[in-house]
């Protein structure tokens, strides 16, 4: 008999999922990757997809893990789960989607609801926060649906996040984990469970308790592979389905620290600062703290909506020469960038760059835009793209010390996760931005490996997280704040960057009178 102590994780990202195969000490021995359009929009601001594109990825990703690596599947031990956040799926009675998936990415908004009434709309009025309540109503995707597709909502016999409905595809039931709970629906971050019946966040949605999967903590069984499943995507039948956590939770612990010390930045498609604290925070009032991917701790984070989704926008919109060039040479469009910046020197030649691409909710508000400042004719493409890595690190590190306030525990250390890791660049500015120590993982795919982790603790192959994030997880590259650059961009922060905003958004707010954007 073959030792069952490999790991599956299935990764659903925005572009793409991964199937990856990791052992107990963190290895990862096999990955396959199925890429597909990220999304379809029917009108402008929205993104959709067929759930059943991240189910065909997802069969077609494990089958084709085990028809080349050659892993004997007796050998796996137990599959989890880690997905986007916030995409929302309808299902009917035999579990098939109603309609196309929401996704996290979509702007749609629902205007013109009731506001809340009785003692809790007297309280959000009284305490100044009508404004994010009522924020809170029109993005929840629940009332567009409900108002603009009745029908379907009739139909409706499960509200699930794309977590949920994957994992009902791969076990038959109704069931989530808590570490995937991040988005509009009625969920308690506090108590880490669905909100009581009296609580406001019922009277904001119309989505019955019934309507819900079944929630457990990040490594409990949340069933088995079924037959049908089986089938489909050749994991053997019976094998133990585990309770993992969104993407960004992963992210963290397969990051290697649940130490409230130690900032774990994402530089992906949105970039985002997180701290794992066992005391429920909130980063900003009535944002609230996100379920980590250990059970009963939480992961505070503030993130910039439009991360490293800046570097393909340049792409997209300036970087031509790049993609021709990337063409005929074969090397990414990305690596000729970090060629195209070697000699700009830090701090762009005094270009300054806000990435609020899309707005916020309160800080930034909804009036927010993105902006440059500090042209002159030496500028180039070359210093535009340094200005946008530099602004992302500015921006996470204004979160940094928005947690320090709220936690009153100091950052000392960072590890950086995410497509933009990879940018040595990138990693020296973050640690040079931020005056701190930076790392990377050992190994990039650190959110299957927190999967991973989850999946080897609910299986007993270790004791605890602590213990398997020790033998599972260690750092990669290390990189030291350079002193003449952290005292450069410290003054460029402190002086420039942290006055932006206070200054431009009265202009921010004079342009959404005249023109109607952002809505």
């Amino acid at each position: 008999m073959a030792e069952r102590e490999l790991l599956l994780s299935i990764d659903n990202g925005t572009q793409s999922l991964k199937a990856l195969v990791f052992d107990p000490n963190g290895n990862m021995v096999a990955r396959e990757q199925i890429l597909f359009t990220p999304y379809f929009s029917v009108q402008p601001g929205w993104a959709e997809q067929d759930p059943r594109v991240f189910w065909n990825a997802l069969c077609q990703a494990c089958r084709k893990i085990f028809m080349t690596s050659g892993i004997d599947k007796a050998r796996i031990a137990g599959v989890a789960l880690t997905t986007q956040r916030g995409t929302v799926v309808n299902v009917d009675k035999n579990g098939r989607p109603l309609r196309p998936a929401i996704l996290w990415l979509d702007q749609r908004k629902c205007y013109d609801l009731p506001p809340l009434g009785g003692l809790w709309g007297l309280l959000f009025k009284v305490t100044g926060l009508a404004g994010t309540l009522a924020y809170f109503q029109s993005e929840a995707e629940a009332n567009w649906i409900r108002i603009n597709q009745p029908a379907i909502w009739a139909q409706t016999h499960k509200y699930l996040f794309l977590s949920g409905y994957l994992n009902f595809r791969l076990t038959g039931e109704y069931k989530d984990s808590i570490g995937s709970q991040v988005g509009y629906l009625p969920f308690d971050y506090k108590r880490l469970r669905w909100a009581r019946s009296w609580d406001w966040k019922w009277r904001c949605v119309p989505v019955d308790p019934d309507q819900l999967p079944q929630l457990l903590t990040p490594g409990q069984p949340l069933g088995v592979v079924s037959s049908q499943a089986s089938r489909e995507t050749e994991i053997p039948a019976g094998l133990p389905v585990i309770a993992a956590a969104a993407d960004k939770a992963c992210e963290v612990i397969g990051s290697g620290s649940i130490d409230p010390s130690v900032g774990c930045l994402s530089y992906g498609t949105t970039a985002t600062i997180n701290v794992t604290h066992n005391r429920y925070i909130e980063p900003i009032p009535l944002l609230p703290a996100y379920p980590s991917a250990v059970p009963g701790s939480y992961t505070v984070e503030v993130q910039v909506y439009r991360g490293f989704w800046m570097v393909n926008w340049f792409k997209e919109e300036f970087g031509f020469p790049e993609q021709e060039a990337a063409k005929k040479t074969g090397v990414t469009a990305e690596d000729l960038f970090e060629r195209l910046i070697k000699d700009i020197p830090p701090g762009s030649m005094g270009l300054m760059l806000q990435p609020f691409w899309t707005p916020g909710i309160r800080t930034p508000g909804p009036e927010a835009k993105g902006a440059i400042i500090g042209f002159g004719d030496i500028h180039t493409r070359a210093h535009v793209y340094r200005s946008i890595i530099e602004g992302l690190a500015y921006a996470l590190r204004e979160g940094k010390e928005r947690i320090e306030q709220r936690s009153h525990t100091a950052i000392s250390s960072l590890r950086v996760s995410g497509g933009g890791s990879q940018s040595d660049q990138a990693m020296q500015l973050t640690a040079d931005v931020f005056g701190l120590p930076a790392t990377r993982p050992h190994l990039y795919e650190t959110s299957g490996l927190g999967a991973a982790i989850g999946t080897a603790v609910g299986l007993g192959i270790h004791p605890d997280f602590e213990t398997a994030m020790g033998a599972m997880t260690r750092p990669g590259a290390h990189f030291e704040p350079d002193p003449a650059n952290q005292r450069l961009y410290d003054q460029l922060y402190r002086q420039v960057y942290k006055r932006m905003y206070r200054r431009l958004k009265p202009l921010y707010e004079k342009i959404r009178q005249i023109t109607g954007y952002p809505e």
